[in-house]
């Protein structure tokens, strides 16, 4: 005896109606060449760069860790800030104990793009407002196909090509030397 199986017909049907959504805005991706220039005014010899893989998405605050995490820096208990050639900043949340202007913008909420910088256009990051580590950032190309460039879609920014010796933030040259400054 075989047990015959019902046949069951299962249809669906949408009783709601969608609202539109907004259209989401693409993801763009650009390459970010950052070149440490300077500690504290003076000029590095043969100064260290490193080539990043930003999205559109990613924030300046996003892009102020990544580019300490590419330069080797581990005390991350100093002030930092993005200077625009238009005399703006991009401030941290906590830099009010230095001069703040009107001006200044918040770098949890704004991008590259959200400011309109393009290929071609530069900036400044300054690590450790009392040291200056001034690197000068400028946008080389945009529009581009992360796979392309790095193989993968990273979610965060990705360092893609380096060179240069970077300097230790305290100067340090074995695990041995331990200057105070």
């Amino acid at each position: 005896m075989v047990a015959r199986r019902a046949k069951v017909t299962v249809t669906t049907r949408r009783t709601t109606r969608r609202t539109p959504s907004r259209p989401r805005k693409a993801v763009r991706w650009s390459i970010l060449r950052v070149i440490l220039r300077s500690k504290g005014g003076d000029a590095l010899v043969d100064p260290p760069g490193r080539d990043l893989l930003v999205s559109s998405a990613h924030t300046f605050a996003e892009l102020a860790s990544a580019i300490d995490r590419t330069f080797a820096r581990w005390d991350l208990s100093h002030l930092h800030e993005f200077r625009l050639v238009d005399g703006r900043r991009i401030v941290m949340e906590d830099a009010d104990e230095f001069e703040a202007s009107p001006n200044d913008l918040d770098e949890r909420s704004h991008s590259l793009s959200s400011i309109g910088l393009s290929s071609g256009d530069t900036f400044t990051y300054v690590f450790d407002l009392g040291d200056d580590w001034e690197h000068r950032c400028a946008v080389l190309r945009t529009d581009v196909d992360p796979e392309e460039e790095a193989g993968i879609v990273p979610s965060g920014i990705l360092p893609i090509f380096g060179w240069g010796t970077i300097p230790d933030q305290y100067g340090r040259l074995s695990p041995d030397d331990d200057q105070d400054e």
